[in-house]
């Protein structure tokens, strides 16, 4: 499909289909489709979107009905924080064994906050049967421990490479300091 010739982590997903009259017997008059597209480079996106369209109007001729396109919402990619995004691998690799890496940010909090400036990165944990952002959204318990404590050690690690950061960058202004109670010359 488009996402797998994209490559480089490009997700292509049917939110919904809708057909009418929708009877069992009935031969379909509309069918209406939720096309989702992310990629972590906008320009893939849009060449994804092209593909898209230009394989609908494809099978539209072919098989003589119409197509439309209606754009619902969209968003460029936003990228998360690179240092963060490897201290995050790092963390889950270390609990788990293995880490798999997945483009997102469009609809969650965290992607407002890195578009904000300030560094982000997310962990998500594996759902059963891949559902997402439903009722039915469910995960086993022995996940949830383990992301429980990826979380765990991804804090550690950020607090551990900020601090580094800060004796790095405050060391040299500690050795301009004078001794407590000597005064410059000339003073």
């Amino acid at each position: 499909g488009i996402a797998a010739r994209t490559g480089d982590g490009a997700v292509c997903t049917m939110g919904s289909c809708v057909t009418k009259p929708g009877i069992v017997t009935s031969v379909v008059e509309t069918a209406t489709v939720l096309l989702d597209q992310r990629h972590l480079d906008a320009g893939k996106v849009a060449a994804m979107l092209a593909e898209a369209k230009e394989t609908s109007e494809r099978f539209a001729r072919e098989e003589d009905v119409e197509v439309e396109w209606e754009r619902i919402w969209r968003i460029d990619p936003i990228l998360f924080d690179e240092e963060l995004i490897e201290l995050a691998d790092e963390a889950v690799t270390d609990v788990a064994g293995q880490s798999h890496r997945l483009p997102s940010g469009p609809l969650h909090d965290a992607a407002e906050v890195a578009r904000a400036g300030v560094p982000t990165v997310m962990l998500f944990v594996q759902s059963l049967r891949g559902l997402s952002h439903t009722k039915l959204e469910d995960t086993k318990p022995e996940h949830l421990e383990l992301s429980v404590r990826a979380l765990d050690l991804l804090a550690a690690k950020t607090i551990a490479r900020l601090a580094a950061d800060w004796r790095e960058l405050s060391a040299p202004a500690r050795l301009r300091r004078r001794p407590r109670g000597r005064r410059p010359p000339g003073s």
